[in-house]
């Protein structure tokens, strides 16, 4: 603590030396700073001081010897087209420096009024969100993982769909981000476990023993102790389902995860025999010697890399290279975005192992998912 208020003292002196004399400088409180700036006649004096302050605080502070780097965000708001009142001002400026720190850190914003009416939609998709969980709004989707080589739907990956009493089905795009922002992932996330847990008998009895089912499980699951996933392996094991008939999916970030509690309950799905798939690969910055250290069982080639085969040649080489990667590492491979035969034949020529997307099927509710056995 000691530290952190000598910190803040010499980075409040050294925004003191960049405003002027009638502006008034003040700690709001935690590490945020705020400036007024009065009778300004146009709004680039505010955004050169803006830029001065970043320089500034890009520069090395120096505490009990040791050299300190920071950045910044900075948010900036106008009177009065941007506020009317103190309060106004200040909740403009705020969602303004949060937009700086989404974009990056160590940058500014002005507050827009896209700003304000973003910030007010994502109010709402927060509320709607935990409305959604408490009334069951939420139901599982399955997509078929086929054989490229046999044809055979061989496994399924459980996906999250939102049905909006309004808004009918909403893109987990829009609110995948937010569950997990708000940690409400792990209640939800801990439905999908529970809800793909009971399904998984029913598709082993239409589709064979064999039969697996992929589960996408966050990161803020695996960094959440409470949230239930070893209770959830335990339920596994009471109700007699092998941990082979489930692969869980994770992202590159996981892996890269330097929390002991994360990394624990990864490995705990391993001893329970539950295997691995590592999702979007080739887009993350994973490393392959935690892909070996981990024992990834599948690696999933993004659907960027599959979009444009077979006519670019690059695509062809990237997809090439990760399955013969993945190949002499002893790993399967699973192609995502499939969507024409020419795709599905190109990486059948690569030694691709499965595939999924639109060619084979969109994503489907449980009852019409067994039913495609009849259909095929």
């Amino acid at each position: 603590h000691d530290v952190g208020d000598t910190l803040l003292k010499q980075v409040a002196a050294r925004l003191s030396g960049h405003v002027r004399s009638a502006d008034l400088i003040s700690r709001q409180g935690g590490d945020e700073f705020i400036i007024v700036m009065g009778r300004l006649s146009a709004t680039s004096p505010a955004l050169r001081l803006a830029e001065e302050l970043l320089a500034a605080c890009t520069e090395s502070f120096l505490i009990e010897g040791d050299q300190v780097y920071l950045s910044a965000s900075i948010g900036i708001s106008f009177y009065p087209q941007d506020g009317g009142s103190t309060a106004e001002l200040l909740k403009a400026a705020d969602q303004a420096m949060y937009e700086a720190k989404d974009s990056g850190r160590n940058c500014f914003h002005c507050f827009t009024q896209e700003m304000q009416e973003k910030a007010v939609k994502r109010m709402q998709l927060i509320r709607d969100l935990h409305i959604a969980y408490q009334l069951k709004q939420f139901q599982l989707y399955y997509q078929p993982i086929v054989s490229l080589q046999s044809g055979a739907i061989t496994k399924a990956e459980a996906l999250i769909r939102w049905n909006h009493p309004e808004q009918g089905l909403v893109p987990p795009a829009e609110f995948i981000p937010a569950l997990e922002d708000t940690k409400l992932i792990t209640q939800v996330g801990g439905w999908v476990l529970q809800d793909g847990r009971d399904s998984i008998q029913k598709l082993k009895d239409t589709y064979g023993s064999e039969f697996q089912l992929s589960i996408n499980v966050s990161p803020v699951q695996f960094a959440d102790t409470e949230q239930g996933l070893h209770q959830w392996l335990k339920q596994l094991r009471e109700q007699g389902i092998e941990g082979n008939s489930i692969v869980i999916e994770i992202t590159e970030g996981l892996l890269m995860e330097t929390s002991e509690e994360s990394l624990s309950t990864l490995l705990n799905f391993r001893d329970a025999g539950i295997q691995v798939a590592l999702d979007d690969f080739g887009t993350g910055y994973s490393s392959l010697a935690y892909i070996q250290q981990y024992d990834i069982d599948y690696l999933k080639i993004d659907r960027e890399f599959v979009k444009n085969l077979p006519e670019s040649e690059d695509s062809k080489i990237l997809c090439e290279s990760i399955i013969a990667m993945a190949h002499q590492l002893g790993i399967k491979v699973i192609a995502e975005g499939i969507e024409t035969d020419e795709q599905r034949k190109a990486l059948v020529e690569m030694g691709c192992d499965y595939g999924q997307g639109y060619y084979f099927s969109k994503p489907v509710p449980l009852d019409e998912f067994l039913n495609q056995k009849q259909a095929r």
